[in-house]
């Protein structure tokens, strides 16, 4: 499968994602002034606040008060997120928030003792419960996620086969409850994904259960994220999470190095050139790369916020011919 879709979803995960891996405290009015420029885009999913203990991730102690401060934009689904029962009735508490269900299970072993401190057992029942809490809220399953699904900086390359086991789990998991499982998202918590394995285990997880939706999560501590990107559009993929400026990563995952999201203003400049619909003004988020750059207090490994867009050095051209022509 080599036709590109004509259109894809970007989920902004940078205000959460991003935020989190910083080392020293952002103001709450700062990451609420860059949640307020993002939503203006054009981007229609922000995942801004994570719910999770304060003393495992600092940054995130201000959630609350994060939501409480933005101005909500028509259209933009503010989301959080959470991984056990108190951190979900925190973001249902803020009551600002789009609250959907969400699962996950991890690839790797290693990886999920440090990241949750807990087996795959336990995972597992954890999941279980959080399944049954949803039933009972009535909140509906919007997402599952396999963590670590293209290696792993602990445990080493993780095999295709396992990967859809993992996926063949959470449908299992999620049928228990009497809930179908309609799309899973593909994890590359920790940057070993290449454009190869990601045909690879895209292609073995479509052939499969051909009737899943898959995304990804990408990251680009080795300048893969956008090529897999590109790599996962070949493979039929509509939907992608991203991360304005590439800001951040997992605190837990390991790495010497940048550990960024692959960038969502790189991410849509790759979908503009390639005529594939996005529904972002790429002007406007290159404006909040540079903003988040100024948030955070240091460079950013978006390209985009600083080469510019090629629109704009088209406009320039003709305008210069069209003097030159006048002349």
């Amino acid at each position: 499968m080599n036709d590109l879709p004509k259109k894809v979803h970007i989920n902004e995960e940078g205000p959460r994602e991003g935020f989190q891996f910083e080392k020293g405290p952002i103001p709450t009015a700062r990451k609420v002034e860059l949640i307020d420029a993002l939503s203006k885009t054009g981007v229609k999913h922000i995942q801004i606040v994570s719910f999770v203990s304060p003393k495992a991730v600092p940054t995130m102690a201000d959630a609350e008060d994060v939501v409480r401060g933005l101005t909500l934009e028509p259209g933009v689904a503010y989301t959080g997120l959470w991984f056990n029962d108190q951190g979900l009735d925190r973001a249902i508490g803020t009551g600002r928030l789009e609250i959907k269900g969400s699962i996950s299970i991890t690839a790797s072993a290693p990886f999920l003792k440090k990241n949750l401190n807990r087996t795959p057992e336990q995972q597992r029942a954890v999941t279980r419960g959080m399944l049954d809490t949803y039933r009972q809220r009535g909140i509906p399953l919007d997402r599952a996620t396999v963590m670590a699904a293209f290696g792993c900086n602990f445990a080493g390359d993780i095999p295709v086969e396992r990967v859809v086991e993992m996926v063949g789990q959470l449908l299992d998991l999620a049928a228990e409850q009497g809930v179908k499982l309609e799309r899973v998202s593909l994890a590359d918590t920790m940057a070993w994904a290449t454009p190869y394995s990601i045909k690879r285990v895209v292609g073995a997880v479509k052939a499969k259960y051909p009737q899943l939706e898959l995304e990804l999560h990408l990251h680009d501590t080795r300048g893969m994220g956008i090529a897999n990107a590109y790599a996962g559009m070949e493979m039929g993929v509509k939907r992608f999470d991203s991360s304005v400026g590439g800001l951040g990563g997992c605190p837990f995952a390991g790495h010497a190095g940048a550990a960024g999201n692959v960038c969502t203003e790189d991410l849509v400049f790759m979908c503009d050139e390639s005529g594939i619909e996005t529904g972002i003004d790429l002007e406007k988020l290159a404006a909040c790369g540079r903003l988040a750059e100024d948030v955070v207090g240091h460079p950013l490994p978006g390209s985009v916020m600083k080469g510019g867009s090629l629109r704009a050095l088209r406009a320039k051209v003709r305008e210069g011919i069209a003097e030159g022509a006048r002349a």
